[in-house]
């Protein structure tokens, strides 16, 4: 085959005749989505909400995620998940219909696998058979959505729409029918949050970069785009202008909250006497602050307004969750431990019970008398490292975010995570499950006990990245892929805790990217950066084998390799060479996965070694 113009030779196995008679359709068996780990809250708000079901409804990457918590809180993860997985690209953000049922999701721009754009749009859907009702403003906003909601005081007829363009576009639209309403350029600072007032909805708030805007929204209702929409800024006079007003919160009695960067909840009420530009506009779209109450070291992310009347407040710097009574009289309040980041959402799930998103990408559950505890956890930054237990339900990840985490399969939840203080890329079990590898992006090592999770071994070769580590079959060696286009080989003890230099392969002339052991444990093929394939007697001195041609027949324990005959054929048509990532042969032999540039992961027939 040929990348960017090179030509990579592949030897056909002995046995197979012609091309022909390989499978060359589709595999029998399909993928489906059983379980997604994390949640999306480092980066975005908007984003935790309890439907009438009892479902918390979530997001993270293209999935919206619905989740059922098992066990009463503080018990373990166990409930169940549904997916909608109608998006195209990441979604950014959500509201919930006032019927708790219907769902609306908007994503931002993409890309498709041709390299062709994908437009941003909000699809609203129903969350009980997860069918997409309404596909709303494909065409209409650029970058993507960046914030939305339902209107509440006529059933949810209307939503509201803020793009994330330079303008940051407000839009009404009516739900039913898909159509736009009215559109006006809102401001060039980030928008944050949006809402209609709960009872009147010609009137909308927005809120974000030092600013807090209230909206009156008139007409437009029976001819689409006929719709005006004016704007008051909110005005802080005495009261010190804050950075950012990440959030707020309509009151029963009419008042508006802003939580804000500087820690403070404003209230902000109806003002007619105290306008002071008269004649502009009724007494109605006036707001003036009445009130202000410090309320959190560092910003507030989030407030959440409860069914008891009662308003909750979650802050970043200080973690903390604050209950609030009538004229912002602190109840209780509760704080998150550390290592689940700041608050970043707060819902009201059934009886007591609420639900905190968290800025590390953690869900947890609980009240503020008996404190938190987590239910969906995930990394905050990019995955590199993966690999699964030689004999349990059970995998481990690691990534930029320094963590290195043991995930239990049969329970859906984080069994383990420890800070490696440095960025794991590659990591690989030990046969006996007793032990795992973990190589950094320093050129250093680590072996850790699985039970313990103390560090047995810490060992640095070269300077430069480790791109794969990968022990043989028969647990006797670690082969360690570097981007110093070395492959170190290591002698490992029975029980995997010790191992010593056993020497070095050395002739690619890129750095290495994937690597594979044969069935004997003798032999290894690798990948790299340049597309070569070479081959490689360990147990013979760690020599390159230079005929090629004689491994051919030879039986690998994995396949890992992106490049090889047997995996030929899942290359794209006029591919660049980076476009497979990664890809894992399943035990039985008979399926390979693939996972591509294109945030896809494929299913092939093994071995796949004929064009599409």
């Amino acid at each position: 085959m040929f990348l960017r113009g090179r030509p990579i030779t592949m030897y056909i196995p002995s046995g197979i005749r012609s091309l022909e008679e390989l499978p060359s359709g589709p595999p029998p068996e399909t993928l489906c989505l059983d379980w997604v780990y994390g949640y999306r809250g480092r980066d975005s708000r908007s984003n935790l909400f309890v439907l009438r079901s009892g479902e918390v409804v979530y997001f993270i990457a293209c999935v919206v995620v619905l989740y059922r918590p098992g066990g009463g809180p503080g018990g373990p993860g166990g409930g169940g998940q549904r997916h909608y997985r109608g998006h195209t690209d990441c979604v950014r953000c959500l509201a919930v219909h006032p019927d708790g049922v219907r769902v609306a999701s908007g994503q931002t721009a993409g890309v498709d696998k041709d390299g062709k754009p994908l437009q941003p749009v909000v699809h609203i859907w129903d969350s009980e058979t997860l069918l997409k009702l309404q596909e709303i403003g494909l065409g209409a906003f650029e970058r993507g959505v960046g914030a939305l909601a339902f209107s509440a005081a006529d059933q949810g007829a209307f939503l509201c729409v803020v793009d994330d363009s330079n303008e940051h576009m407000l839009s009404v639209w009516d739900c039913s029918r898909g159509v736009k309403l009215a559109e006006i350029k809102s401001t060039n600072d980030s928008v944050l949050a949006v809402g209609f007032n709960p009872r009147d909805s010609s009137c909308i708030v927005t809120s974000g970069k030092s600013h807090v805007h209230f909206w009156n929204w008139s007409g437009g209702v029976g001819v689409p785009g006929n719709g005006t929409l004016t704007r008051k800024q909110g005005v802080f006079g005495k009261y010190k202008k804050p950075k950012f007003i990440p959030c707020f919160v309509f009151l029963p009695d009419g008042d508006i909250l802003t939580g804000d960067s500087e820690g403070n909840i404003l209230t902000w009420g109806r003002s007619a006497s105290d306008s002071k530009t008269p004649g502009r506009g009724g007494a109605k779209e006036t707001y003036g602050i009445v009130a202000q109450a410090h309320a959190h070291e560092g910003s507030i992310f989030a407030l959440c307004l409860q069914r008891d009347g009662t308003v909750l407040s979650g802050g970043g710097r200080d973690r903390r969750l604050v209950q609030w009574g009538p004229g912002l009289v602190a109840l209780q309040e509760a704080e998150i431990p550390e290592h689940f980041g700041a608050v970043r959402a707060i819902a009201e799930g059934l009886g007591s019970e609420l639900l905190v998103g968290t800025t590390k990408n953690a869900l947890l559950r609980g009240d503020l008398a008996q404190g938190f505890s987590p239910v969906i956890q995930g990394h905050t930054d990019e995955l590199w490292g993966l690999c699964t237990h030689p004999s349990q339900n059970r995998f481990l990840t690691c990534g930029h975010d320094r963590q290195l985490c043991l995930w239990d399969g049969e329970s859906h939840a984080l069994a383990w995570s420890i800070d490696l203080k440095e960025t794991g890329l590659c990591a690989d079990f030990h046969p006996s499950g007793a032990v795992v590898a973990v190589g950094l992006n320093t050129g250093r090592w680590l072996v850790l006990d699985t039970e313990t999770r103390e560090i047995v071994s810490d060992v640095i070769d070269g300077n430069e990245q480790l791109s794969v580590v990968r022990y043989s079959p028969d647990g006797l060696y670690l082969a360690i892929g570097s981007h110093d286009n070395v492959i170190y080989i290591y002698s490992v003890s029975s029980d995997g805790a010790k191992s010593s230099r056993f020497g070095r392969c050395m002739g690619h002339s890129s750095f290495i990217t994937h690597l594979d052991w044969s069935k004997d444990g003798n032999f290894i093929m690798s990948n790299s950066g340049d597309y070569e394939i070479l081959y490689w007697d360990v147990a013979g001195g760690c020599k390159q084998l230079k005929n090629r041609y004689e491994s051919r027949d030879r039986e690998w324990a994995t396949y890992t390799c992106v490049l090889g005959f047997h995996v030929y054929g899942v290359w794209p048509d006029g591919s660049d060479g980076t476009d497979i990532n990664s890809l894992c042969r399943s035990h039985n032999e008979r399926v390979v996965a693939v996972a591509d540039d294109f945030c896809k992961v494929h299913l092939f027939q093994y071995p796949c070694a004929r064009a599409k």
